[in-house]
C-alpha cells in the first residue's frame, strides 16, 4: 500500500482533482498499515469520511472483513451510503427505518457482499442484535468506525448512553483490529476521555477548526414576534437556502407554518418527523426547492449540502460546542455563508427543562433496581413504580445497562445483581460542566470580541484568532428592522388559538414486508388538507388548559374550549367552506368527541354526517415506528352505509393527533368513499 493507491480510491470517491491531506494519509496509514486505533478531530467538511472509506477499500483489497460504522443519525447514514456507492463500495445500513430489511442485510454481510455496514448506536443493545449479530461482527470486522465520537463521552455536548455500548464492542474485537473515531466538536476534556476509552496507544490527529466561509452574527430582538417578523422580512435577502434551528419541536412546526403564511417556502423537520417525510424534506433542501428547513437538533449531524447558504438559530442552544457543530453545516462549498443567532428570553427556561433531565437521584435509581430485581419489566410498566418521565427513565436504564447493573431483555429490563455504585461526584461534575457551557453561551451572545475566536477557544483550538469576518470584527451589526405587516402577522400567529396540522404526504417505508401495498407518495386525491388543532399539549398557553381536559374523566366539551375551537374555525381561511361534519370514534374520549362534533354542527349550521365505524381495534396507538402505527390503524375503520358523502369539503373531528396515521387512514377511507376535500380538526396535538 502506498499513497498513490489511496489517492486512486479517493478520486473515485471525491472526483478527479481530489488529493489526500497529510493528516488524512497519516490516519489511513495508521489504520491500514499499523492496525492502530486513531481519533481524528477535524472541522466539518475536512474529509473525515474519506479516511474511513479509503481505508475500507485498501483493507478489503487485502482480504479484510467489512467495515462497521456506528453512526448516530439517519441523515448521516443516508449520505454515507450514497458516498460509498459513488466510490464502488457496497454499503448498507440497519436502523429503525428499515427493520424489514435487517435479515437480508445480515445475510449479505455473511456471504461477503457488503464492504461497509452502518449501524445506529441503539442497535448495539437490541437483545437480538447484541447477542446474535454483534459477536460475529466483532470477530470478522476489518475496521470499526465510531462517527460523531464525542457522543461517547458524558462530558460531550451530545452524550448518548447507547454510544457507551461501543466500549463493549471494542473489548470484543480481536487484537489488531483497527478502530477510527471521528468528530468535529470536541474540546480537550472530551478528546482525552474518548482517547482513553479507545486505548492508551490511540493516535490523536487534531486540526484547525477555522471556517473561512462563515460570517457569524448575533441579533437581540425584544420578543418572539419580532424574531419571527425579522425572519419573514430578511430570509428572502439571504443567498441560497439554509436551516433555521429552533429549540423545540413545537417551535419548529409553528415557525415553519408562519413562514409559509408569509410566502416563504419552509418545511418543519424534527426527531418526530417520519423517516419518509424527512427524506423528502432533505431532498427538497438539497434541490433548493425550499428556502429553509425549520429544524430541531435532529438535523445537527450528518446533513451534507455544500452550498448551504445560511444557518439561523431562533433561540440559543445551551452549549457553544453544540452551536459550533450545527453552524458547521453551512458554507462547506461556497465562499460565504451567514450564521445568525437570534437569542430569546425563553431560552433559559428551555435550558432548565433539559437540565432537569439529568441523571436521577440515588433514591430513584435504587428504587428502580429493587423493582427490577423481582422480574423483568418494560419501561411502561416501570412508570407505575418509579416517579420519572418516560424519556428520563429510559436514559437512566441505558446508563445502568452500560454500567452492568441492568440488562435489556425481550420484553423489558431486568436487574443483573452486579454491584453498582452511585457516582454522585461524577454526576455533579457533569451538571456543573453543563452550567458552565450555558454561561459560555450567554457570553458568546454578548461578547464584544471576535465570535469565531470565542467558539474556537471553547473547543480548545490552539490556533484560535480573530476571524475578521463576524459582526464584531467588522463592526457591522445586522439591521434590527422589521415591517409593521410582518410584526402584526407574527403577533397574531402567536396570540391566536390553533396550530396547523400538516398532512402526511408519504407512506412509511417498508410497508410491503408488513403486507401493505402502499409506498412512496400518498396520492393527492387521498390526502387530507392541512388541518387545525386548538393547541399542543406541550404549549404553555392552550396546552395547559387542554392538559386539564385530558387529565380528567371523559365529559362533554367545556364551553371555553368550544368557543376557542370556533375561533380556530373562524380564522382557518379555507378555500371552500365545509358542508358537513364527520367524527372519528374515540376509545378514550367518546363523549368529548361526540359533543364537540354535535355542538360544532349546531354552531356552524353544518349537518352532522355521522361517525366512522370501528371495524377492529388492534391498539390504535401501538407500534414503535410509523410503519407499525399505520399497520395498527389500516382497515380499523369503515364508512357507514348510511353516511352520505359528496364532493364538497367535510370537517373530520377527533380529540387529539399524535403521529397522524389514524387521521390519514380515516381521510383515505372518506375520500375513497366519495368525499371531496377533508379538513382534519382536533382539540390537541400530542407534542
Amino acid at each position: 500500500m502506498d499513497r498513490d493507491d489511496a489517492e486512486r480510491y479517493l478520486r473515485a470517491l471525491a472526483g478527479d482533482g481530489a488529493r489526500l491531506r497529510d493528516d488524512q494519509w497519516t490516519a489511513i496509514e495508521a489504520l491500514v498499515r499499523d492496525r492502530r486505533r486513531s481519533l481524528v478531530v477535524q472541522r466539518t467538511g475536512w474529509g473525515k469520511s474519506a479516511v474511513y472509506f479509503v481505508a475500507t477499500a485498501l483493507l478489503r483489497k487485502e482480504g479484510a472483513g467489512p467495515t462497521v460504522i456506528v453512526s448516530p443519525l439517519l441523515a448521516l447514514m443516508r449520505n454515507q451510503v450514497a458516498a460509498a456507492q459513488r466510490a464502488g463500495i457496497a454499503a448498507v445500513t440497519v436502523n429503525s427505518s428499515n427493520v424489514e430489511q435487517w435479515q437480508e442485510v445480515y445475510d449479505d454481510v455473511q456471504r461477503g457482499a457488503v464492504d461497509v455496514l452502518l449501524v445506529s448506536p441503539e442497535r448495539l443493545n437490541n437483545p437480538g442484535f447484541r447477542d446474535a449479530v454483534l459477536p460475529q461482527l466483532a470477530a470478522s470486522a476489518g475496521l470499526v468506525v465510531v462517527d460523531e465520537a464525542h457522543c461517547i463521552s458524558d462530558w460531550g455536548h451530545d452524550f448518548r448512553p447507547d454510544y457507551r455500548r461501543i466500549r463493549t464492542l471494542l473489548a470484543q474485537l480481536p487484537e489488531g483490529t483497527p478502530v477510527l473515531a471521528t468528530t468535529a466538536t470536541a474540546n480537550e476534556r472530551v478528546i482525552a476521555d474518548v482517547a482513553d476509552q479507545l486505548g492508551s496507544d490511540t493516535l490523536v490527529l487534531r486540526g484547525s477548526l477555522e471556517r473561512e466561509s462563515l460570517h457569524l452574527a448575533v441579533l437581540s430582538l425584544p420578543s418572539t414576534a419580532h424574531r419571527w417578523a425579522w425572519l419573514a422580512d430578511h430570509l428572502p435577502e439571504l443567498t441560497g437556502s439554509g436551516i433555521v434551528y429552533t429549540l423545540t419541536v413545537a417551535a419548529a412546526d409553528e415557525l415553519a407554518s408562519f413562514l409559509r403564511s408569509r410566502g416563504i417556502t419552509a418545511t418543519a423537520y424534527s426527531g418526530r418527523t417520519d423517516d419518509a417525510e424527512r427524506r423528502l424534506a432533505e431532498d427538497d433542501l438539497l434541490g433548493n426547492k425550499v428556502k429553509a428547513l425549520v429544524a430541531t437538533s435532529a438535523l445537527g449531524m450528518g446533513f451534507d449540502k455544500p452550498d448551504l447558504g445560511f444557518v439561523i438559530h431562533v433561540g440559543a442552544p445551551p452549549s457553544p460546542i453544540a452551536y459550533y457543530q450545527q453552524v458547521g453545516r453551512a458554507g462547506r462549498g461556497v465562499e460565504r455563508a451567514d450564521v445568525i443567532l437570534l437569542p430569546g428570553a425563553e431560552d433559559e427556561a428551555i435550558w432548565r427543562y433539559f437540565a432537569s433531565l439529568a441523571f436521577p437521584s440515588q433514591e430513584q435509581v435504587e428504587q428502580t433496581l429493587a423493582v427490577l430485581s423481582d422480574r423483568p419489566m418494560s419501561t411502561a410498566a416501570l412508570e407505575a413504580h418509579v416517579d420519572l418521565r418516560r424519556t428520563r427513565l429510559e436514559t437512566m436504564l441505558k446508563v445502568l445497562d452500560v454500567d452492568g447493573a441492568v440488562r435489556r431483555v425481550s420484553g423489558g429490563w431486568v436487574a443483573t445483581g452486579q454491584p453498582w455504585t452511585y457516582d454522585a461526584d461524577r454526576y455533579a461534575r457533569v451538571s456543573a460542566d453543563r452550567a458552565a457551557e450555558q454561561e459560555a453561551m450567554r457570553t458568546y451572545a454578548q461578547t464584544e470580541s471576535c465570535r469565531m475566536e470565542f467558539l474556537r477557544n471553547q473547543l480548545d483550538d490552539p490556533g484560535a484568532a480573530p476571524c475578521g469576518r463576524c459582526d464584531r470584527c467588522t463592526a457591522t451589526p445586522l439591521p434590527a428592522t422589521v415591517t409593521d405587516a410582518s410584526l402584526s402577522a407574527a403577533q397574531a400567529a402567536l396570540g391566536r388559538p390553533g396550530v396547523e396540522i400538516e398532512a402526511r404526504r408519504m407512506w412509511p417505508t417498508g410497508l410491503a414486508a408488513l403486507g401493505l401495498d402502499l409506498s412512496g407518495r400518498i396520492p393527492p386525491e387521498l390526502q387530507a388538507d392541512s388541518g387545525r388543532a386548538l393547541g399542543r399539549l406541550s404549549d404553555v398557553g392552550w396546552g395547559s388548559r387542554l392538559r386539564e381536559v385530558f387529565a380528567g374523566p371523559d365529559r362533554e366539551v367545556p364551553d371555553d374550549v368550544l368557543r376557542a375551537v370556533v375561533q380556530v374555525l373562524a380564522g382557518w381561511g379555507w378555500e371552500e367552506r365545509p358542508t358537513g361534519i364527520v367524527a372519528l370514534p374515540s376509545r378514550s374520549r367518546p363523549l368529548l368527541v361526540a359533543s364537540l362534533a354535535t355542538q360544532l354542527s349546531e354552531v356552524g349550521r353544518l349537518p352532522l354526517l355521522g361517525t366512522l365505524e370501528r371495524v377492529h381495534d388492534h391498539g390504535l396507538r401501538g407500534g414503535s415506528n410509523s410503519a407499525q402505527r399505520l399497520l395498527a390503524v389500516h382497515g380499523a375503520f369503515a364508512v357507514p352505509a348510511s353516511m352520505a358523502l359528496g364532493p364538497a369539503p367535510i370537517l373530520l373531528v377527533d380529540d387529539r393527533v399524535d403521529t397522524g396515521w389514524t387521521m390519514t387512514e380515516a381521510v383515505r377511507l372518506l375520500r375513497e368513499g366519495g368525499a371531496g376535500h377533508v379538513l382534519p380538526l382536533t382539540l390537541a396535538v400530542e407534542t
